[in-house]
């Protein structure tokens, strides 16, 4: 894909992640009707409006491509673009009224994922990059942090109590021990403290893949890394790190030397 159609791509796909997130903030702090999809898994009126008018959009404007949003399933196409929508990460905080939810918006070419727009309306912030065309927080460069130790990084996952019940227990209590600083600052917004220098690692034990297909480009745009728990860089392996990239190879042999006792 050529930087000119990737250009036209995130460019189209930040203002449409903007008008996303301007429907979620209609229902943000008031009142409205929510389900149960699963334990702590919420859906909501403003989750169905965001991805009907992020397909919508992409629909309208690029044809031939396929869709995959976490609310309304898989469209086929035949331009061999896939994108990947979910229209409100951290709906629990979304549904608490706490503004560390998202907008994310990711594009995969030829199944390599090459974009990524995450969007945290209610805090203003708008996180995006393209592959060889750089990483942008609210129109200016970002890049990850430069911290080269554990020992001085700030740690973050949406839960780390969760990880002992995906294998991860003794890997995310020796990493929380390493490190500097531990917080809760989950779901996307701390992908994007990662990618914006402001936190050095972000864990998750289990990520569905409109979780994270933003993400993987962001992170590397941004000069860091995303990766499965095994150290794969894919947005496919069921579960998430992000680093700074200094800090990768001492996160992944930490986890390693872990496994068999997780």
């Amino acid at each position: 894909m050529s930087e000119s159609e990737l250009k036209e791509l995130l460019d189209f796909s930040v203002e449409a992640a903007r008008e996303a997130g301007e429907i979620t903030l209609h229902y943000f702090k008031k009142k409205f009707e929510t389900r149960l999809k699963g334990k702590d898994n919420f859906v909501t009126q403003a989750d169905l409006e965001a991805e009907e008018l992020l397909r919508r959009r992409i629909s309208e404007r690029f044809p031939g491509d396929a869709i995959l949003g976490e609310e309304g399933g898989e469209s086929l196409g035949t331009s061999g673009r896939r994108w990947i929508i979910d229209p409100i990460d951290g709906t629990y905080a979304f549904v608490h009224g706490v503004p560390f939810y998202g907008v994310l918006l990711g594009v995969e070419a030829e199944g390599e994922p090459v974009l990524g727009v995450v969007n945290i309306p209610a805090l203003g912030e708008m996180v995006y990059a393209a592959r060889g065309l750089g990483c942008f927080w609210n129109g200016e460069p970002a890049r990850v942090s430069e911290t080269a130790r554990l020992e001085d990084a700030l740690l973050l996952s949406t839960d780390f109590g969760s990880c002992a019940a995906r294998g991860f227990g003794a890997a995310a209590e020796e990493l929380q021990r390493r490190a500097s600083m531990r917080r809760t600052w989950g779901d996307c917004y701390g992908y994007v403290l990662v990618a914006t220098g402001r936190a050095d690692v972000m864990l998750d034990p289990s990520l569905n893949v409109w979780d994270c297909a933003a993400l993987l480009p962001v992170l590397e745009e941004a000069g860091g890394t995303f990766s499965d728990w095994r150290g794969r860089r894919t947005i496919h392996g069921g579960n998430g790190v992000a680093t700074n990239g200094k800090l990768f190879p001492e996160v992944m042999r930490i986890i390693k030397e872990n496994q068999q006792s997780a």
